[in-house]
């Protein structure tokens, strides 16, 4: 697979996942928040396992590897999608697309502290500048900081929920893609269940949805979460986590264009100013401008040696 492939897929996942918070916003004005998310991560879950199995890659796990995809899944897909789905119910999706640009800033950091990775000068200048950044984009909502919105709070829960899944991820044994389509589908049955007890008619208002509404479902099921996750995976593989995580910057910058264009929410210039923080904090938070730096040493050694060969 070609390397600008990979890149442009890239691209078109971000932009799938940055909608996607559009997406979710329209649906949980219709629907029961949680009994929906079940809904759809079951079904992403499932279009994961059909996919693999259809390709010959499903594998079976042990009774350890199941215990690593259930732990995992209580965290990125359980406590994620929970908490992602009732803050967007009381947020805007402007905020919460913003808010969610801090993942791989938060995974970093957690990355810091359980994996051992070296804190770097770059790494903390730029977990500064992102917490620095969702200051700003807290401070436009209504009243300021004095009323931080409950919503706010919850995206970034799911935020840091999802940091800790990533590095159960990296610790697991079982294959990305396999891990995956499970975790998807043992979260959804959780997330069922917690339906029946918060919502306890979730599940029948998912028989009021129109066509056009279940159109929307279906994208945000199979296209940004089964294919999206998969596909994103499989960068990863080819790329390295580190490289890939760079795309991730993208996903603010397509859900704040969402948002405006499509439920013509208002952008105000603290927004604008948290995305550019926000952004500026994953680029030098995630790693990618300690990679850019070690390119151009092993650039400028190589370069270096050229020269002493000539002479």
């Amino acid at each position: 697979m070609k390397r600008s492939f990979i890149y442009v897929l890239l691209v078109g996942i971000m932009v799938a996942w940055g909608l996607n918070v559009t997406a979710l916003k329209v649906l949980v004005e219709h629907f029961s928040p949680v009994a929906l998310t079940a809904l759809r991560i079951l079904t992403a879950g499932l279009v994961v396992l059909l996919f693999l199995w259809g390709i010959g890659k499903l594998e079976r796990v042990s009774w350890n590897e199941a215990k690593q995809i259930g732990l995992a899944a209580l965290f990125s897909v359980v406590a994620h999608h929970f908490f992602l789905a009732l803050g967007i119910a009381r947020t805007t999706a402007v905020n919460a697309g913003l808010v969610l640009g801090l993942v791989p800033l938060v995974t970093a950091l957690l990355a810091i502290v359980f994996l051992g990775q070296r804190p770097t000068l770059f790494r903390l200048l730029g977990i500064a500048l992102g917490f620095f950044g969702v200051v700003f984009v807290v401070a436009s909502g209504d009243g300021g900081l004095g009323h931080l919105s409950i919503g706010d709070v919850y995206v970034f829960l799911a935020v840091l929920a999802q940091g800790i899944s990533f590095i159960m991820i990296k610790k697991a044994t079982v294959e990305a893609r396999v891990m995956t389509g499970w975790m998807l589908v043992f979260g959804s049955l959780w997330l069922f269940v917690l339906s029946l007890v918060l919502e306890p008619s979730g599940l029948s208002s998912l028989k009021e949805g129109t066509l056009p509404l279940w159109l929307i479902f279906l994208a945000s099921a199979v296209v940004a979460t089964a294919l999206g996750h998969m596909f994103y995976n499989q960068a990863v593989q080819h790329l390295g986590p580190a490289e890939s995580a760079v795309f991730i910057n993208l996903n603010p910058f397509f859900s704040l264009l969402g948002a405006h264009w499509l439920l013509g929410e208002p952008i105000s210039w603290m927004q604008l100013a948290g995305f550019l923080f926000i952004v500026a904090g994953v680029m030098f938070g995630s790693g990618g401008m300690d990679d850019v730096i070690a390119r151009f040493r092993r650039a400028k050694v190589a370069a270096g040696g050229r020269k002493v060969g000539m002479w």
